[in-house]
């Protein structure tokens, strides 16, 4: 099973509409996919991950190991409810707090403002692409998600350290994510990413070539009244090697209200009879259109 791949250059070439129904079919059927030929700096990318991993050995990997989770997992036994992870959170927008980090040299910190300030714009366009396919206006995303200093974007950067006995606990549990649409740039070489796709756990291969994995938050499901999927997924701890994940959200600002996209919705509170009669003008016309207009008159237009 090949998880869909989004190559961003055949969105300008005369293969558009191909790309674009592959998109809404990993966006609708898998609620995760690959996007390859983004544009963000390959150099640049490579650099977020050597310097993330420097500054792992020189500030974050004694203190795990002397931690109370790698010394108590053999007196422990089966642990469910912590994870096998070293981690730190940067705020990017509406503000960020990157420079005041602890122990981040200005090195990782501008490297990642840089990844960022390109980042965001690939969200912003995969934003565009989803509405285009949902049949919204094409800002409708970016406007549902901001609040009055726009929609909320953050970094999750987590190691996923070498781990004794794998058999006892998992990098990160089962879970959804609550935000919108998440990026990850992630380890090329050590695996451990899951998600769960048609009933068993799906292994998610790390990313050769500087592809982005993607997958789609809560409030997109929400946003698109359930036809864009948020799948449950966890990270397997590993006896073999460190895992690199840098994963961006691009989330709703805290104000923001989210709700179904009232296009998307199926019409309601409708009498059948009204229908009926709607139905007997229009039967042979396209369902898309009948819906709209049953919606209208279900608002007592």
């Amino acid at each position: 099973m090949e998880i869909p791949v989004i190559d961003f250059s055949k969105l300008e070439s005369e293969e558009r509409s191909a790309a674009m129904a592959l998109l809404h079919q990993a966006c609708e059927k898998w609620g995760f996919f690959m996007i390859e030929n983004h544009g963000i700096d390959s150099n640049l990318m490579d650099n977020v991950k050597q310097l993330v991993n420097q500054h792992y050995e020189a500030n974050m990997k004694k203190r795990f190991y002397e931690s109370e989770l790698p010394m108590s997992l053999e007196k422990k036994g089966n642990i469910t409810n912590t994870d096998w992870e070293s981690t730190f959170f940067v705020w990017h927008r509406p503000t960020s707090n990157v420079y005041e980090i602890q122990g981040l040299s200005k090195d990782l910190c501008k490297a990642v403002d840089d990844y960022i300030d390109q980042l965001i714009k690939v969200a912003e366009n995969l934003s565009e692409l989803m509405c285009e396919n949902l049949g919204l206006e094409k800002s409708y995303i970016k406007e549902a998600f901001s609040g009055s200093k726009g929609p909320c974007v953050g970094t999750k950067v987590a190691i996923y350290p070498q781990c004794p006995r794998p058999d006892l606990v998992k990098g990160l549990r089962e879970h959804t994510d609550a935000g919108g649409i998440i990026l990850l740039l992630q380890d090329e070489q050590v695996p451990g990413l899951e998600f769960f796709k048609d009933g068993h756990w799906l292994n998610i291969p790390p990313s050769k070539n500087n592809r982005l994995f993607v997958n789609i938050g809560d409030q997109i499901e929400i946003l698109s009244n359930g036809m864009y999927k948020s799948i449950q997924h966890r990270v397997m701890a590993e006896k073999d090697g460190n895992r690199l994940s840098i994963a961006t959200f691009y989330n709703p600002a805290g104000e923001a209200i989210i709700s179904p996209a009232t296009k998307l919705l199926y019409p309601s509170h409708l009498r059948f009879q009204d229908y009926l009669n709607l139905y007997s003008k229009i039967k042979f016309a396209e369902k898309g259109p009948r819906f709209e207009s049953a919606k209208t008159l279900a608002n007592g237009h």
